[in-house]
């Protein structure tokens, strides 16, 4: 559930350990949230832009 939250909040997935690290407690709770749970969705750092290397040219 958390994996779809993160899909539909951050466009990713790869948040959820993000989103697990900030709302202490929600591992336990298993896979079906209960309904009317409030959870704290972290601001994301801006993705790390790589310039490319070119092995050949």
């Amino acid at each position: 559930m958390i994996d779809e939250i993160c899909k539909d909040h951050y466009g990713r997935e790869d948040m959820a350990v993000t989103v697990y690290e900030a709302n202490p407690g929600l591992a336990q709770l298993g896979p079906d949230l209960p309904k009317g749970l409030e959870i704290t969705l972290p601001a994301t750092q801006p993705a790390t832009v790589r310039k490319p290397v070119r092995l050949w040219g």
